[in-house]
Parts: C-alpha cells; sequence; structure tokens
C-alpha cells in the first residue's frame, strides 16, 4: 500500500479527516458523495491507497477498483432509479484531486448530459492512424510505468 498524502483531500477523507457522505467502506476502496455532483447521486470511488494516476495503481488492484464502480452504479439504479450509468477517470488532465478516483454518474435518457465534453477529429489517413497504433503498441512494450 503506498501511505497517503496529508495533502491530498481524497486521502483525508479516506483517513476520516474530512467529511464526506461515504456509500462504500472497504479494505481497499472508499466510494463517497462527490460534493459538486453532475447529478444527484453522482459517487467518487477511490483505492485507499494513494496513487496520483492510473499508471501507478497495481494491477491486482484495478479489479477491486473497477469492481466497486459496478457495485455502485447498481446500487445507484436500485436506489434512485436511474437507467443508466457513466463511469469516468480523468488520468492528470482535469483531474482535479491528483488521487486516481473514477466518477460514477447516473444517467438518464434526456438528463442534458451530451455525448463527450471534447471536440472529436480524425486521423489525416490511414498512415497517420497506423503510426499512431505503433506508437502505443511500443509504449505498451515498455510497460505500465514507462511515462513516468
Amino acid at each position: 500500500m503506498v501511505p497517503g498524502d496529508t495533502d491530498c483531500l481524497f486521502d483525508r477523507i479516506v483517513a476520516g479527516s474530512v467529511p464526506a457522505h461515504l456509500v462504500l467502506d472497504e479494505t481497499d476502496v472508499v466510494a463517497f458523495l462527490d460534493h459538486r455532483p453532475v447529478f444527484p447521486g453522482h459517487v467518487l470511488v477511490v483505492p485507499r491507497a494513494h496513487h496520483r494516476n492510473l499508471a501507478e495503481v497495481p494491477e491486482e488492484a484495478l479489479g477491486g477498483l473497477f469492481g466497486a464502480a459496478r457495485r455502485v452504479a447498481a446500487a445507484q439504479r436500485a436506489a434512485l432509479g436511474n437507467p443508466g450509468t457513466w463511469i469516468a477517470l480523468n488520468d492528470v488532465v482535469s483531474q482535479s484531486v491528483p488521487h486516481v478516483h473514477l466518477h460514477v454518474v447516473p444517467r438518464r435518457p434526456r438528463d442534458g448530459l451530451r455525448g463527450f465534453f471534447w471536440p472529436r477529429g480524425r486521423y489525416a489517413d490511414d498512415a497517420e492512424a497506423a503510426s499512431v497504433a505503433e506508437s502505443i503498441r511500443a509504449g505498451l512494450d515498455r510497460g505500465p510505468t514507462a511515462s513516468r
């Protein structure tokens, strides 16, 4: 387990020194209501251990993290009646707290949330797409922590 960061808001929530509306409190994972929800019931699922980005999370911890998000999503549907869920992770960019966390947001048809919040584009041609794919494959060959 990576020790907590006393400057990290989520580590302080996990430690109980900052109040939060907990919905899940387990050995390796904690989930609590986002204080500025996209929609009521928006939950953040965090590993207890402090990891700044997804590459730092040990592979064996991912199942527990995503499993908790799956269970929270099911609980939202049962408790709030929402038919769907949006699960998101900002990794470094747009990550307001530097502690890995999954957003589990209840969704309803016509709820006003429209697709992606960023512009989408196209590759100039198939060669550009092939080059980008090759670069990513090479990064995978170097392992998950190569970007640090």
